[in-house]
């Protein structure tokens, strides 16, 4: 008898050592101990994305999960409720009238549609400002090896900067501070206080795409039907309103209205300009103007 509770324990503590070996320097699953996973219901979270362009479908997706209207606006927490990119697809998504800026902590959120922890299809994240250069965000897998199809044996702690480590109803942060240092941000090609366009790139879990450091990054593959990366929506903290000079979170005539009668030195409640130079100009006012006519 004591022989085998000795094998018994003997097995448990091993299996400790095991799952403690696999884990990873990075933030755990949502509702764990030092997670970054952030709840579709966070007050942090000010607003949503809006539109979408360059949508790109990678293969293996059935005309089912073809609806990008489905990743705008708020998450809703269902797993239908996306859009699925396909193997190596891709997404850009805009904000308007709002650009995501840099500011304290983090500053958006995306959200996939995983319902099985340990069960991660990833995705790049990539920013612009024109929408035409984009800056990369760095990012980590350490998990070891290939992941079967539909295996949920992924670790969070071995996944940080990309899209799509957290379950349903959480979305994965990311602060651009990260990005700081790039060649893109230093050479002014890509402005960290106006982003309109967040890009998703699907990840094929087959050892063909890498991290930032050149190691490859295993997912589940090779899944069917709703292949690649699931969009469920994205959120953003830190944000800047063009043109929004009466700052109630939309741009409308009244902002024009407020801008013309501050060149004209009529009295007139305002704030930043769209550029937040602090000063309410001609270029101010077209700004507006022109935003407005795009809606």
């Amino acid at each position: 008898m004591k022989r085998k509770l000795n094998i018994l324990l003997g097995a448990i503590f091993a299996l400790i050592l095991a799952s403690a070996a696999q884990a990873g320097p990075y933030a755990p699953a949502a509702g764990e101990d030092g997670s970054t996973a952030v709840s579709m219901d966070d007050a942090s979270i000010k607003g949503w994305a809006t539109g979408y362009t360059n949508l790109v479908y990678g293969e293996f997706v059935d005309s089912t999960w073809k609806t990008p209207e489905k990743a705008l606006g708020a998450a809703t927490g269902e797993y239908t409720d996306i859009v699925s990119l396909g193997r190596g697809g891709r997404i850009t998504l805009t904000f308007s009238p709002a650009v995501v800026t840099n500011g304290e902590g983090f500053d958006f959120a995306i959200f996939e549609n995983s319902t099985i922890p340990g069960f991660f299809e990833l995705a790049y994240v990539e920013v612009s400002s024109d929408g035409v250069n984009f800056v990369r965000l760095p990012n980590d897998s350490l998990t070891a090896g290939p992941v079967g199809a539909y295996e949920n044996s992924m670790d969070p702690t071995n996944i940080d900067g990309l899209a799509g480590k957290y379950i349903v109803g959480y979305g994965t942060p990311f602060d651009l501070d990260s990005v700081l240092t790039s060649t893109a941000v230093t050479s002014g090609t890509v402005d960290l206080s106006s982003i309109k366009y967040v890009r998703l790139v699907d990840i094929v879990g087959d050892g063909t795409y890498l991290d930032s450091s050149a190691d490859v990054i295993y997912d589940p593959y090779a899944t069917i039907g709703s292949a690649g990366f699931d969009l469920e929506a994205a959120g953003y903290m830190n944000y800047f309103v063009g043109g929004d000079l009466n700052l109630d979170d939309k741009l409308d005539m009244t902002d024009a209205v407020l801008a013309l009668q501050t060149l004209a030195g009529a009295p007139a409640s305002v704030s930043l300009s769209h550029d937040a130079d602090g000063k309410i100009t001609l270029a101010d006012v077209l700004f507006a103007l022109s935003r407005l006519a795009e809606q």
